[in-house]
C-alpha cells in the first residue's frame, strides 16, 4: 500500500459515499485511477466494507458503554462466544494489559443496560469487570 492508496482510504474514512469524480480531484489523479486503487484495496481485503454512521440522537439505543473483562484460566473463545448472545454487546475485542477484553454496549435505556451487565457478570470464567457510561464522542 502506498501513499496513493494511505490517502484515498483516509478520504473514505471521512465520506464512504464521495464520489469518484470528487475522490479525483481531492486526490490529484483519474477517476479511473481512483477506481482502480479502489478495487484493488476491496480485492486483497484492506477495505471489508462501508458503514453507515448516524448521529448519537438519532440511535435506538442511547445508554452506550464499555466493559473491561479480566479472564481467569484459558476460557477466552467459550466466554467470547457467550458474550456474542447478549444483544446489547455490539461488539467484543481482544486487548493486552490488566484486562483481556473491551466489550462495547448499547441499549434503549438504563434498566436495559443494567440487565446486560447482569447477563455478563452470570458468565463463568470471568474473574473481574469494570463498566464506563459513555457520555459523549468528541471524534468520530
Amino acid at each position: 500500500m502506498d501513499n496513493l492508496d494511505k490517502d484515498l482510504i483516509a478520504q473514505l474514512r471521512r465520506n464512504s459515499r464521495e464520489p469518484l469524480s470528487n475522490l479525483a480531484v481531492a486526490l490529484g489523479v483519474s477517476r479511473a485511477t481512483v477506481r482502480a486503487r479502489l478495487e484493488k484495496l476491496k480485492t486483497s481485503g484492506v477495505i471489508t466494507g462501508f458503514s453507515l454512521r448516524l448521529r448519537e440522537d438519532d440511535l435506538k439505543h442511547p445508554v452506550r458503554g464499555i466493559t473491561l473483562i479480566k479472564i481467569s484460566g484459558h476460557r477466552t473463545n467459550k466466554i467470547v462466544a457467550q458474550l456474542q448472545k447478549i444483544t446489547a454487546i455490539q461488539s467484543v475485542h481482544s486487548t493486552n494489559g490488566k484486562w483481556d477484553l473491551i466489550v462495547e454496549l448499547a441499549a434503549e435505556n438504563l434498566e436495559s443496560f443494567d440487565t446486560a451487565l447482569g447477563e455478563i457478570r452470570k458468565i463463568d470464567g470471568i474473574s473481574e469487570s469494570e463498566t464506563n457510561l459513555l457520555l459523549a464522542t468528541q471524534k468520530r
